[in-house]
């Protein structure tokens, strides 16, 4: 798995929604990220641990994994460029039929 800066890795998932454009899929994941690579001990309790104010958001095609962790204060600007790019990349997604819609609509209402 590769840790990016927040730059890179909106080139890199570029890269991957490209590459992925005709058959495949990309799951991205987003989670608090407290800064920790290794799990805390059962037992006792570590001193001097400080959670932070930063996310973590990982993108994988299957074979490749990408991530970036991104603090508070560089979120506003980052998740403008997340977002104009998920909204740039899918366009290749299936539409729904209106006869499964119509039929859930249905069977709900009575």
């Amino acid at each position: 798995m590769l840790l990016l800066e927040s730059e890179e890795f909106l080139t890199e998932l570029t890269r991957l929604f490209q590459k992925c454009r005709m058959s495949g899929s990309i799951y991205t994941t987003l989670k608090k990220y407290g800064g920790r690579t290794k799990p805390v001990p059962k037992k006792g309790s570590v001193e001097g641990f400080e959670p932070s104010d930063k996310c973590l958001l990982r993108a994988i095609d299957g074979k490749k994994k990408v991530s970036t962790v991104g603090s508070s204060k560089q979120v506003n600007k980052f998740q403008m460029a997340y977002s104009n790019l998920l909204s740039a990349n899918m366009d290749g997604l299936k539409k729904r039929d209106e006869k499964n819609k119509s039929k859930k609509t249905k069977a709900a209402a009575q």
